[in-house]
């Protein structure tokens, strides 16, 4: 099994504070941030420099699927021998079409989230790669059909309501229910512009600009655009436990068709729900759970999960270690 990472230093209440900050508002500035925890920038700057430097604090930046038809977003349990689950998860976290890769359950399942570069490379991995594994004992695919946008300021519910709003950008963006309205015009340029922000979501304008061949000033005006109208989304990973978030779970629940979109959204904006996803398969809906012990995760489910009018079943799958988070290989991890 992967062994997990450590912190350099535990996280006092101040750099958790700043971390769940960077979690919900991953561009925000060092200004932006002492002002809306009441702290001076100067402190922001000397406590969140050393995390991002230590990789205690990683930026990054996804894709979203609509607009990139090409891309076939593919969630995989895997079934495999535990004796060789270290060695499959780290295979996987290798490969730069996985977003996350988890080691659930009693250690013989992985998830992996995938975003696929087209049919050819689905079926690669599903008819060739998968089945020549001999520790491979089986698995199931399910397509991602629509990821709940709410959950993008998502901070482990260390920040109020007021907290987040202040930290929300002041670019325009389009409503959660908007379909990109021309996939066809992303240019050149976006695409010059998403890569290096993919390697690092805090990248200057600046930097952007010399590696896309344009101005910071177009850099900065396309970039709004591209995030107002959720091409990309920001994202700043950490280990939760370095927050105190000690329980994690993937939720695989069945909701009658007419009630998808309300409760995917509903729990999408849910201060313990870091990701929701309609998906395809028996259940369809998968949501990432975060919560701070075995009993607020039971409450979760008793009481958030259990007054839903829609929800006929689910299944609950503990996460054991996580070896990639938004593409990102945790630091240790392999």
């Amino acid at each position: 099994m992967p062994k997990e990472s450590h912190p350099r230093h535990p996280l006092s209440e101040t750099d958790s504070r700043i971390a769940a900050a960077m979690l919900a508002s991953p561009r925000a500035s060092w200004r932006t941030v002492g002002r809306v925890l009441g702290i001076s920038e100067r402190t922001v700057v000397r406590r969140a420099a050393p995390l991002f430097h230590d990789r205690t604090l990683r930026a990054t930046a996804v894709r979203n699927p609509l607009w990139f038809p090409d891309l076939i977003p593919l969630a995989l349990r895997i079934r495999c021998r535990p004796d060789r689950i270290g060695a499959i998860a780290a295979t996987l976290a290798r490969r730069p079409d996985t977003i996350w890769v988890d080691i659930l359950g009693g250690g013989d399942e992985i998830c992996t989230i995938l975003f696929l570069d087209g049919p050819e490379a689905r079926n690669s991995l599903l008819l060739r790669d998968l089945p020549a594994t001999p520790a491979v004992r089986s698995w199931t695919s399910h397509t991602l059909l629509r990821v709940f946008p709410a959950v993008f300021d998502w901070s482990g519910g260390l920040l109020t309501e007021a907290e987040l709003t202040g930290l929300r950008p002041d670019h325009p963006r389009r409503p959660d229910t908007s379909v990109p309205p021309g996939r066809a015009a992303l240019q050149p340029l976006d695409h010059a512009l998403i890569t290096p922000l993919v390697e690092d979501g805090r990248a200057s304008y600046a930097e952007l600009a010399r590696r896309a061949g344009t101005t910071a000033l177009t850099a900065r005006r396309r970039l709004e655009a591209l995030l107002g109208d959720q091409v990309v989304r920001l994202a700043t990973e950490v280990d939760l436990a370095e927050l105190g978030i000690r329980s994690e779970a993937l939720l695989w629940i069945t909701v009658a068709p007419g009630g998808l979109e309300e409760t995917g959204r509903g729990l999408s904006r849910h201060p313990q729900v870091r990701f929701a996803s309609a998906t395809t398969g028996p259940a369809n809906l998968l949501v990432a759970v975060a919560a701070a012990d075995l009993n607020a995760l039971y409450l979760f489910l008793s009481d958030t999960i259990g007054a839903l009018p829609h929800v006929s079943t689910i299944e609950v799958t503990p996460i054991l270690s996580g070896v990639k988070r938004t593409g990102l290989v945790r630091p240790g991890s392999l």
